[in-house]
């Protein structure tokens, strides 16, 4: 009675999971033995830099993009501003005009244009 006895059902079972992974653990090795090989190793690197790559032209791309968007919008800022300059230019043509300014000194500073008789003519030697 001191000899145990297995179960069929339960040593087929570990012994097919033994199976599967000594298996799985062969083709591991020969996948991992065959990553050395040249031909491998310049087909990933290959991949890596086309990968690289890739991803430089999407972040160059979105660069492109925001500093397009930017430019845009400085130019759009800038045509107000040329446009304020212009009525600025405008509005001081008009303040700067003899009628306007005859008129507030008029208005305000209680002045008025000299008569013919008012106005004396100082010569000098």
């Amino acid at each position: 009675m001191g000899a145990t006895t297995i179960r069929p059902e339960t040593g087929g079972r570990a012994l097919r999971w033994r199976e599967v992974l000594d298996a799985a653990a062969r083709i591991s090795a020969r996948i991992f033995h065959g990553l050395w090989d040249s031909r491998v190793l310049v087909t990933l690197l290959m991949l890596v830099t086309l990968t690289v790559s890739a991803l430089a032209v999407v972040h160059a791309s979105h660069l492109n993009r925001s500093l397009y968007s930017t430019l845009n919008d400085l130019r759009d800022e800038r045509d107000a501003y040329q446009r304020q300059w212009t009525q600025l230019l405008l509005e001081q043509s008009a303040l700067s005009a003899h009628s306007h300014v005859e008129g507030r000194a008029t208005r305000e500073l209680d002045m008025k244009v000299p008569a013919r008789d008012d106005i004396v003519v100082v010569t000098t030697r």
